[in-house]
């Protein structure tokens, strides 16, 4: 195919004919040659004020409840400078990797105040046209159990927060917790993204209150939640019960491989789960699923290196996704998926649409998932804001006769 881009948008899109003089009088011509060429990637779900701790750590978290704990006493030593410069490492490594949207946490408490969305701002304006950030207000620490949250909250949707933040496994009263949520996402006409039921514990269902409160609420396609790994720990019938109802709610689910694998099943002596959320009973059943990085080398995933690509094929391992028609689901989940649960507007390769793109070296989409293949170019409303070339040289490779 041929793709014309003008004014930071695709303006054509049509079988590539030899020698078209069309193409030939471009300002700029880039030869493909049969490279594989996607819409910008999409990294739905990241902390970045809480990546790179791994150094400041003074001892391992093998919980979810010792990594929220060891984080709490990091973040009290968090400084703006600081912040920025963890963030700023992650944010050019997504860039590199073909990353043109991403949807950051940004923590919100009276321990940093304001002080992580106030970094993500600066960040968001001074990255605009490299990268587009959508910042979550998000109260890791709970909202009743810290009181004065939710009056930050409302002050940080006020300063420009682009979505509502939620845990249900922080606050004591469930309910509560997420009435004051889904208020304000109603208030401000946001979209709420949620934790959601982080365990390997089957009786853990917040998410059945939250797909009645969805409805209630008439927030059908607004609503996304993370983790949601006790649901994989529920007999066949019953998950799939809840998964027609996730659909039905409109409810995006984004699965978090690198941390849920890491943190989940640690409580089983034999036969571990995979604590992971069932990701194919939920797509066989018409959720949106997606997936994301979550976290950068911290206390809830001592890996990551903000590729896309990595969790692809984590997940692909992991959930059994290996089949031709798998491939494209993954990358689905990573671009067109990933741009409904954050309800982005002119994307994706169509006339009209940004021309957030990436090119990559690989002529089929199984390699350029399974092989993590190098972004050649990417480019951000038609700007070349990456480019990345993998060099290999052999020696004495000729063979004897």
């Amino acid at each position: 195919m041929d793709v014309g881009i003008k004014d930071g948008r695709i303006i054509s899109l049509r079988q590539h004919l030899p020698n078209d003089p069309n193409v030939l009088s471009a300002g700029q011509l880039i030869q493909a040659e049969g490279r594989v060429l996607l819409p910008g990637f999409i990294e739905p779900h990241i902390h970045l004020d809480k990546a790179f701790l791994l150094n400041q750590m003074t001892q391992d978290a093998n919980s979810v409840e010792q990594a929220i704990a060891s984080t709490l006493e990091l973040k009290r030593s968090f400084t703006k400078k600081d912040i920025e410069a963890r963030s700023i490492q992650v944010i050019q490594q997504a860039i590199a990797h073909g990353v043109t949207h991403m949807r950051c946490h940004a923590e919100i408490d009276p321990i940093v105040g304001l002080l992580s969305l106030e970094v993500m701002l600066k960040l968001k304006e001074h990255y605009r046209d490299q990268i587009t950030l959508q910042i979550v207000a998000f109260p890791q620490e709970g909202i009743q159990k810290q009181p004065g949250t939710e009056e930050l909250l409302i002050q940080a949707l006020q300063l420009g927060a682009d979505v509502v933040g939620g845990i249900t496994y922080q606050d004591g009263d469930l309910q509560e917790h997420l009435t004051t949520v889904f208020d304000l996402a109603k208030a401000f006409n946001k979209p709420l993204d949620l934790h959601v039921d982080f365990s390997d514990d089957p009786s853990m269902l917040a998410i059945l209150t939250i797909i009645r409160m969805t409805h209630a609420y008439g927030m059908q396609g607004r609503v996304s939640v993370g983790h949601l790994t006790s649901l994989g720990s529920l007999p066949y019938g019953e998950a799939r019960t809840i998964c027609q109802s996730i659909a039905e709610a409109g409810i995006h689910v984004m699965s978090l491989p690198a941390t849920d694998l890491y943190l989940g099943g640690r409580g089983d002596d034999h036969r571990h789960r995979r604590g992971l959320t069932p990701v194919s009973l939920l797509l066989e059943q018409g959720v949106n699923v997606i997936y994301g990085s979550n976290n950068i080398q911290n206390p809830f995933t001592p890996f990551g290196t903000a590729d896309p690509l990595d969790i692809g094929m984590l997940l692909a391992q992991t959930a059994y996704m290996g089949s031709k028609q798998d491939v494209v689901t993954l990358v689905e989940m990573v671009t067109t998926r990933a741009a409904q649960a954050l309800e982005l507007t002119n994307y994706g390769l169509h006339i009209g649409a940004d021309a957030d793109l990436v090119l990559l070296e690989a002529s089929n989409l199984r390699s350029a998932v399974y092989e993590r293949a190098p972004r050649r170019f990417v480019w951000k409303r038609g700007q070349l804001v990456a480019s990345t070339v993998k060099q290999t040289t052999f020696y004495h490779t000729q063979m004897s006769s």
